[in-house]
């Protein structure tokens, strides 16, 4: 699958009409935890590897990634290169929310990483969640176009219903406040569906890229399967969204793809087709 990436001629840092196209994802690719048996990360990191070489991913947005993790993917795809930090310190510890990129094509402008939180520059844990979470934002540069757009990518928390909501508002501010009229890419697992109000915050500032799709969704609709069997009814978990609205979204899909009936993740990766006009 083929993902269009084209773009839109408004000033000097959007991407082009004519840009090339540009492959997007966001996946949530599982902890790599022990206890996970026949679904364990030595066992499948390799599909997430495979995943992103089919499909030519320029840019992924990864949650739930431990530093290890990123570095068994990055040796099957050596071209590559992540930004992120560990949300436990700001260095190394914990779950990172990388942003992957493709080296030969993207090249990296400038990058950071702030927490969902009350006091998002600095390490710590906001409202009521269970654990600490992060938004990890780049600017990046097509090599071949020379125009510049962002990705911000996250996780909001699993537990905390207040953190979500003020998790979605601070993400809001932070793309205006980082983006400002620049083009922006939001991705990630952000434990909400689409009924709720976290996405319906999120819809209304942004453009979710599912919902205008000219071609109609492929895949399943929900993006988490809990390493069943299939996806589970109703988890649309996973989203990108874009704050330019004159990006005409042309295709998006879920990947539900198997390996001998097993997944490479619990979540299922989402791509999305866009074109400027």
């Amino acid at each position: 699958m083929l993902l269009l990436f084209a773009a839109w001629l408004a000033g000097g840092d959007n991407l082009s009409a004519q840009s090339t196209p540009m492959n997007l994802m966001t996946f949530n690719i599982r902890f790599n935890n022990p206890g996970d048996g026949d679904n364990r990360w030595d066992l499948r990191k390799a599909y997430v590897a495979e995943t992103l070489r089919f499909l030519d991913v320029h840019v992924c947005g990864m949650q739930e990634a431990l530093i290890g993790q990123i570095e068994d993917v990055l040796a099957h795809l050596p071209h590559y290169a992540y930004i992120g930090v560990g949300r436990d310190d700001g260095k190394a510890a914990g779950e990172f929310s990388p942003i992957l990129y493709d080296t030969t094509r993207i090249k990296l402008l400038k990058s950071n990483t702030f927490w969902l939180s009350p006091t998002p520059e600095k390490v710590s844990k906001g409202w009521d969640a269970a654990l600490p979470r992060i938004a990890t934002w780049a600017k990046l540069e097509d090599r071949l176009s020379g125009q510049a757009f962002y990705v911000f990518n996250t996780h909001f928390d699993h537990v905390g219903t207040g953190a979500r909501l003020e998790s979605a508002k601070l993400i809001i501010r932070k793309v205006q406040e980082l983006a400002g009229t620049e083009t922006a890419f939001i991705m990630g697992d952000f434990n909400v569906r689409p009924a709720e109000e976290p996405v319906q915050l999120l819809q209304a500032a942004f453009t979710d890229c599912k919902t205008v799709s000219r071609t109609p969704h492929f895949g399943p609709d929900a993006t988490f399967s809990g390493f069943g069997p299939k996806e589970v009814e109703g988890m649309r978990i996973d989203y990108i969204f874009c704050n330019n609205p004159d990006v005409t979204v042309l295709k998006h899909a879920t990947i539900s793809q198997t390996w001998a009936g097993r997944f490479a993740s619990d979540h299922h990766a989402v791509l999305t087709v866009v074109s400027g006009e």
